[in-house]
């Protein structure tokens, strides 16, 4: 029972930060007081300008609003040590966020408890990150947010979608959950209007408007939200089609390839293909290079044509 005034409030105004809505039952019995006493906190919360809102429905409950300015958050020990971490790592990977994430970071790292800091300058010593050149598209970070707070909250969306033809289309969607995959993201969304689930890349969607119309999640096929992402990209339409025959088991190709496992499959005694089929021609090169055996392929004239460019490349650099 928390009895300590001081305390409980903070431990209350923590409980409303980690989930969307509380009922009052439920707070009295985390805070070991009486429902009166979590009304009365409550009302103490709106005198100090936190925005709680008074839901409706059975039982009703409470749920921290936006306001005008964001309240302080209370973060446990492993919660402040993974945030700070996760800024540290995350800086420069979002489009128009790194000074931002960095910001956040030396505000958070000021305020550290001296036991704190020094597990956080640890972890940060003992790592690095290599910063690549990046030549494809970056998703918008007021995207990714939007889309994390729908499918935390079950809400509906509508944006436009540009397709890989070019052609733009309105879509009414459930998001279940965001995939991070190659250096792009996914949105796994149930579509309304087609009763299909549907996968969207997020630097295509534009237009983002939350509907406030709650859904009821459904089960994922399969029941592995990255499976299912990671083998719905593997058989999607592409450009340039190669697939190689490779003189090697499965299981060892998949160990040293870049190609997703899903599109490496075993045929017949120490033998696997591997379909390295994609938009990029350089890539499709990189891939095949990776395999590390001997193997056939079979592939468009636009593939052959790049490799024996990249061949006499080679051939002319090595004299």
């Amino acid at each position: 029972m928390t009895t300590d005034l001081p305390a409980r409030m903070l431990r209350l105004l923590s409980l409303l930060q980690t989930r969307r809505e509380w009922s009052g039952n439920e707070l009295a019995e985390r805070l070991g007081v009486t429902t009166r006493t979590v009304r009365r906190d409550i009302d103490r919360l709106r005198e100090l300008e936190y925005p709680v809102e008074g839901t409706t429905g059975h039982a009703g409950g409470y749920r921290l609003a936006a306001g005008a300015a964001m309240p302080p958050l209370i973060l446990d020990d492993e919660e402040a040590t993974a945030t700070a971490v996760a800024l540290r790592t995350a800086a420069g990977q979002l489009t128009g966020m790194e000074e931002t994430t960095l910001r956040a970071l030396a505000k958070l790292e000021q305020v550290l408890p001296a036991r704190l800091r020094s597990q956080v300058a640890a972890l940060q010593q003992s790592t690095a990150t290599i910063e690549w050149e990046r030549r494809g598209p970056r998703t918008d970070p007021a995207t990714l947010a939007a889309l994390a707070r729908a499918c935390r909250d079950h809400e509906s969306v509508t944006f436009a979608y540009t397709t890989r033809t070019g052609a733009v289309a309105d879509r009414r969607v459930d998001p279940h959950y965001l995939v991070a995959s190659g250096g792009l993201w996914y949105l796994l969304a149930h579509d309304r209007d087609r009763d299909h689930w549907r996968i969207y890349r997020l630097d295509r969607i534009t237009e983002l408007t939350p509907t406030r119309h709650r859904f009821t999640p459904r089960p994922v096929p399969g029941g592995d939200p990255a499976s299912y992402v990671a083998g719905k990209i593997a058989s999607a339409p592409v450009c340039y089609r190669a697939i190689a025959t490779v003189r090697e088991p499965a299981e060892a190709v998949r160990r040293r390839t870049f190609a997703l496992a899903t599109r490496i499959q075993e045929a017949g005694p120490g033998a696997c293909t591997v379909d390295c089929s994609g938009d990029h021609l350089p890539g499709i090169a990189q891939i095949l290079a990776g395999l590390g055996a001997d193997y056939a392929l079979d592939a468009d004239e636009a593939v052959r044509d790049h490799l024996r460019t990249v061949a006499r490349r080679a051939l002319d650099a090595a004299g």
